[in-house]
């Protein structure tokens, strides 16, 4: 039997909307001080700060230079720490975590730290022949390339996804949120960054859902019910389950990527996750716990409703997703195993609970794993 990569530490920034609480860190100054967080955490956990072989971050919109050697540098993890970024766009993060767990499962003897990060605030102006553009094309010419929120929209008509269901889901998730976040829940998890304690997002009452205008003429997407583009960092480490010893954590027990069609790329989820539980033999009602990243309310729907789970399901996002806490693309994926942590270690799940994380990407893909609490 394969020895299967464990989680025993995981960390995140507060999440900072685009220009606003963390405006003013860059890629490296997010991540870095996740990473001596999860690093200090773990040799706590291990008894000893554990070997690292690499460190894998993901990252969308940075300006290259492969932040996550930048980042392991200013973390001062010494210059034999290697560094992978990793773009798989809003799987990004989950992405960089499973390759890491791959290492792991191939043999790889020590630790890896795993992650993700975005600076959507200092992401650079791309331009090709003088032209500036906001992000680089998912599909090639002559295949659809819609961007999110049309995507979105294109969805909500494709299932008939009313504007009242969008709305309430949203609503949903922000007052799961400010719940976890008076009762402490987050607490545990965050790295503050100066001044930055607590997700910004929930500084400010939510939004009045049902009054927000349409994004589109006739449509039925709001800004209510699309999360906000965010800054933030979040990363965990990975051992062989051979070197845990008693450390709790998340075994990495099954993972997929799939593609689906790019012009609704927002359902790549909902495959991804039955491709997973597939491969671990397991149903929808196996799992204590799910992450799916919200990008739209829309295509958080739409992925429900294709897996057969109820919108309101308290498995699903309890404390809250993306469209209450922000959407930091190439770490968000990342984040969902942070809550896992937190929700079934943190939390004293029993050994055996099962968990699972997921996202669907922009061209069409979706990203998925099952994880399970080891004691």
């Amino acid at each position: 039997m394969r020895d299967r990569a464990v989680v025993v530490a995981a960390r995140r920034t507060p999440l900072g909307t685009r220009s606003r609480a963390l405006a003013g860190h860059g890629l490296e100054q997010l991540a870095a001080p996740v990473l001596r967080a999860v690093g200090d955490d773990a040799a706590a956990a291990l008894g000893a700060e554990p070997p690292l072989a690499d460190v894998l971050l993901g990252n969308c919109m940075g300006p290259g230079g492969n932040p996550a050697r930048i980042a392991a540098l200013a973390a001062g993890l010494g210059v034999d720490v290697p560094g992978q970024t990793v773009d798989r766009q809003c799987g990004s993060g989950l992405a960089a975590v499973l390759d890491a767990a791959r290492a792991l499962e191939a043999g790889g003897e020590h630790a890896r730290l795993a992650g993700g990060v975005e600076s959507a605030s200092t992401a650079p102006e791309r331009r090709r022949d003088g032209t500036a553009y906001e992000r680089a094309p998912f599909t090639p010419a002559g295949w659809p390339d819609p961007d999110m929120p049309r995507a979105a929209e294109a969805l909500a008509a494709a299932d008939g996804i009313p504007r009242a269901r969008q709305d309430a889901h949203a609503e949903r998730s922000h007052r799961r949120a400010r719940a976890a976040c008076r009762a402490g829940r987050f607490d545990a998890e965050l790295v503050p960054l100066g001044e930055v304690t607590d997700d910004d997002s929930l500084r400010a009452s939510a939004p009045p859902f049902t009054r927000l205008p349409p994004l589109f003429p006739g449509g039925t997407l709001t800004a209510g019910t699309s999360t906000r583009i965010s800054d933030g960092a979040a990363a965990v480490l990975l051992v062989p389950e051979r070197a845990r010893g008693r450390a709790p954590g998340l075994a990495i027990r099954a993972h997929a990527v799939v593609g689906c069609d790019p012009a609704l790329p927002g359902i790549g989820a909902a495959p991804a996750v039955d491709a997973s539980l597939a491969s671990a033999d397991l149903g929808l009602e196996d799992l204590a716990a799910i992450e799916i990243v919200e990008a739209f309310a829309a295509q958080s729907l739409a992925v429900l409703d294709r897996l057969g789970l109820p919108e309101d399901d308290p498995r699903i996002c309890a404390d809250g997703g993306a469209l209450a806490l922000g959407h930091p693309w190439g770490a968000s994926g990342a984040v969902a195993v942070v809550r896992l942590f937190s929700r079934l270690v943190r939390a004293d799940a029993p050994a055996g609970t099962l968990g699972l994380a997921a996202a669907s990407i922009g061209g069409g893909m979706g990203i998925a794993a099952v994880v399970e609490v080891v004691r």
